[in-house]
């Protein structure tokens, strides 16, 4: 392995599964996934049987509290270290550069660690590695729990680099010569492709640190988003896996008394993308409500006023769907999903700069007033649907996020609201694949 301390990279140990062994059964998608449809992990495990499968060492998020849950990280936290002592493994040291193929787009990416004492997920941080949405602290501990005694450590993590010029992954695509493969295959559960390769040329290797050093340089920085040296420098921003990036840093900052500054668990695994990568796009991230308790219409207008908030109802999906994309000028319009229905919530002069910060708050208040009993945050049209025209139930529909106005939020306003933006739809998420040892 390598350090390169002044961005925060390691070019990490990578642990991968050894020739044999069936990869479609072996990679799983993120665990944070289809969290209220138990059927997608079903068939999942279904499709897995007993291969050996990245799915053995995970905890699916739609088992978290459930009574299941403490068996289920025991049990992935023994097949870690069984996988290790049965020799699953291979090692391979260097970048791995990744090509994700889904829904007839392509996007590509590089695996590498990152440094967590560089990086902080508190509002305001102006550290080289920051999050770029709010970090819910109650949702740390339960992850806690599965790192804590975890040998290995499996990334969805998804960071983001803002690189116009295209300097840092994308000149690997051309460089074949410079790249062995790793893996080439067919996801399961229509997935896409997926396709790995070792950096295994150390010059070149060397351009991509040396771009992200120019990159990360304040005389590239601060005149690129017009700030001073008051703003920290933003090389590496969180795109999905959130998190599980701030477990690590937890799980990090409670170890390091114990062990030292030179340890494996100082690094998190990750995969860097391009923010102006054609195949990278920014998906909203609806929310539905179980056990709903009164009337949407009636708790809306009771938050936003009579007078700020107009209600448009409609029979048709499509419509309440281009309402919602349409909408200029200061007001936010977001979508309501009922069982009976649809409708649309324009916001005239709402308090948030982004219409997923004044439907968040008004959701956050509804909880809290009992108006449902739970909330979960989904992806995809196709789930948002099936979800809320349950009886009881209700969903709302979001605006997509511009990406290119991503950086510069962040920079200059600090984390957005959570759950603001998706990379990509539910299956187009990373799955797990790469493993780290941080023991």
């Amino acid at each position: 392995m390598r350090i390169y301390s002044d961005i925060g990279v390691q070019v990490a140990d990578v642990l991968l599964p050894r020739k044999g062994i069936d990869l479609r059964k072996w990679a799983t998608i993120a665990c944070d996934q289809f969290t209220s449809q138990p059927e997608y992990w079903e068939q999942v495990a279904k499709e897995v049987g007993n291969a050996p499968s990245t799915l053995n060492l995970i905890l699916p998020e739609v088992y978290l509290g459930k009574p299941e849950e403490l068996e289920r990280i025991q049990t992935a936290q023994k097949t870690m270290r069984q996988y290790l002592d049965d020799g699953i493994f291979d090692v391979h040291s260097g970048l791995i550069h990744v090509e994700r193929t889904v829904n007839s787009k392509t996007r590509h990416g590089l695996i590498l660690a990152l440094d967590l004492e560089k990086y902080d997920y508190s509002p305001g941080s102006q550290t080289l590695i920051r999050a770029t949405e709010g970090t819910i602290v109650e949702r740390i501990p339960p992850r806690m729990r599965i790192r804590e005694g975890a040998a290995i450590e499996l990334p969805h993590i998804l960071v983001l680099i803002d690189d116009p010029q295209q300097t840092v992954i994308e000149p690997l695509a051309q460089r074949s010569d410079a790249l062995i493969p790793l893996y080439d295959f067919e996801l399961m559960q229509g997935s896409g492709h997926l396709k790995g390769a070792l950096v295994a040329d150390l010059e070149v290797e060397k351009q991509v640190i040396q771009a992200l050093q120019h990159l990360a340089s304040p005389e590239v920085f601060y005149p690129k988003y017009g700030v001073g040296p008051e703003k920290g420098v933003l090389l590496f921003a969180v795109g999905d896996g959130n998190h599980s990036l701030a477990t690590a840093k937890a799980c990090w900052e409670k170890l390091k008394p114990c062990v030292g500054m030179y340890h494996p668990a100082r690094y998190a695994l990750v995969e860097i993308e391009n923010l102006h990568d054609p195949g990278l796009v920014f998906e909203p991230i609806h929310r539905v409500l179980f056990a709903v308790k009164q009337s949407p219409h009636n708790a809306i207008r009771r938050f936003f006023g009579e007078d700020a908030v107009t209600l448009t109802d409609y029979h048709d999906a499509h419509a309440m769907e281009r309402a919602v994309k349409e909408q200029t000028g200061k007001s936010q319009t977001f979508g309501i999903v009922m069982p009976d229905g649809y409708a649309t919530a324009t916001i005239h002069m709402p308090a948030s700069n982004l219409v997923v910060g004044s439907l968040q708050a008004f959701l956050d208040d509804w909880l809290k007033q009992g108006g449902a009993e739970k909330i979960d945050y989904v992806h995809g049209e196709d789930a948002l649907y099936h979800l809320s025209q349950q009886q009881g139930n209700c969903g709302f529909y979001l605006p997509a996020m511009d990406k290119n106005e991503l950086f510069r939020t962040v920079i200059l306003d600090g984390v957005l609201p959570r759950k603001t933006f998706s990379m990509g739809e539910a299956i187009e998420k990373r799955f797990y694949m790469e493993a780290r040892k941080i023991i």
